[in-house]
């Protein structure tokens, strides 16, 4: 196995007797190298908008949501709240109640969902880092009730956070059957005050309004009941999708509910976000990988010049009792080490522009003067990745150096035969 290895090796790096092979065989090098680096450096831009985005998810989402599988409501008053706090790990449970709501200020009016969080809720400061105009997170006090619409629900709605009295008029549906559809007859409405705002992901501003839990559980008849039920793990700032802690806290926590309750983590929170975003990359994967396809044509040219090019050699190996394997894999492995040499070079290359990217943010988004949640193109490398596509130029170099050694070497035996 040594001996194809080390002469394809001496093909590669010897003078070929002409020098178009030479320029050839280094644009099959360079061109593998490019398609490599576009590879690397993509799937990385990918990674690093997951990130992006997974942040802004882990900003707005409890760590652990707590949902019932039959019914829409939990009875708080039966819930083992208490007995969930006291798990190793557990920094805050909170009832809350969600609702689809329709939301009025002026004449401007917009459907999205209401969110009914207790006053405890600012000691979470993850989420108070999304408040835009102030680091504080008040929801209710003695003489108002607040609410705090994502930035998109405030633009839709008009509302001018800066402008005294600022208010949104919250209309959500009755419980039981109504008389009439009307607004007076089918639904219950109340007045939020508004003085701040928060931004996180795009469709969590575009349709949330954050309002007192107390306030909520009044307007829709609530009593002693919420819709779900939010536990925050001792994270310390840092996403817990993958945590051991977290899954060994839902599993504590599956335990003590047993059947009657869903218990989702983030990414199940999120699935479909998450599975399309997964969906993207692979895409863009496939597409890649059909760029490094194309490339390899110019492995197969290059591989076809040095076959011809070596007719002597082969004619001197077979006379020195070399069989027609052994010369095959001589060019097979002169094919692959063209395409592994122009991959190394390619990783290297685009791990390279990676960290730069990461570190000093060159490829910028827009002009630099938009109102981006960030500056540049947010890059995350991953060893996987790298692994995946050096297998990949792998995979692609052998089937192709394999298919036109075969085809080269017999075609030329067979022209020899027909010669004799």
């Amino acid at each position: 196995m040594r001996l194809p290895v080390f002469i394809a090796q001496r093909y590669l790096l010897a003078k070929k007797s002409h020098n178009l092979i030479n320029i050839v065989t280094w644009i099959s090098i360079i061109s593998i190298c490019v398609a490599t680096f576009a590879m690397i450096f993509v799937l990385s831009v990918f990674n690093g908008f997951n990130v992006v985005i997974s942040d802004m998810i882990h900003q707005f989402s409890p760590d652990l949501n707590i949902r019932p599988v039959k019914g829409k409501t939990i009875n708080i008053n039966e819930f083992p709240i208490e007995k969930i706090k006291d798990i190793d790990g557990v920094d805050y449970v909170f009832p809350t109640i969600t609702e689809d709501a329709l939301f009025k200020n002026s004449n401007k009016q917009q459907i999205g969902q209401v969110k009914g969080v207790p006053d405890d809720y600012n000691m979470i400061s993850r989420v108070r880092g999304t408040i835009l105009n102030d680091t504080t997170f008040t929801i209710s006090n003695d003489n108002y009730n607040f609410g705090i619409p994502g930035a998109g629900m405030a633009y839709f709605l008009g509302i001018n956070i800066y402008q005294p009295f600022s208010s949104v008029q919250v209309y959500v549906p009755k419980r039981g059957n109504a008389s009439s559809f009307s607004l007076e007859n089918s639904f219950s409405n109340g007045n939020l005050l508004v003085t701040k705002v928060f931004s996180t992901q795009q469709e969590v501003d575009e349709r949330l309004v954050l309002a007192p839990f107390t306030w909520l559980s009044d307007l829709m008849e609530y009593d002693g009941l919420a819709t779900d039920v939010e536990v925050f793990v001792n994270d310390n700032g840092q996403r817990t999708t993958d945590n051991r802690l977290l899954k060994s806290i839902k599993k504590e926590i599956k335990n003590i509910l047993g059947e009657g309750y869903k218990v989702q983590d983030q990414y199940e929170q999120q699935e479909t976000l998450y599975k399309m975003m997964k969906a993207e990359k692979l895409a863009v994967y496939l597409i890649l990988t059909f760029v490094l396809i194309m490339a390899t044509f110019n492995v197969i040219g290059s591989l076809s010049m040095l076959i011809i090019d070596k007719r002597k050699d082969i004619t001197l190996l077979k006379a020195m009792g070399a069989d027609t394997n052994l010369v095959k894999k001589i060019f097979i492995n002169e094919g692959l080490l063209i395409s592994v040499v122009g991959g190394v070079l390619g990783l290297i290359v685009g791990i390279i522009a990676v960290l730069i990217q990461q570190h000093f943010g060159i490829i910028r988004l827009g002009n630099g003067e938009g109102n981006y949640i960030i500056d540049a193109y947010p890059v995350a490398l991953e060893m996987a990745d790298v692994i995946l596509v050096f297998v990949t130029i792998t995979i692609i170099g052998s089937i192709a150096s394999f298919f036109t050694a075969n085809k080269s070497i017999e075609k030329m035996e067979d022209v020899s035969l027909n010669a004799r």
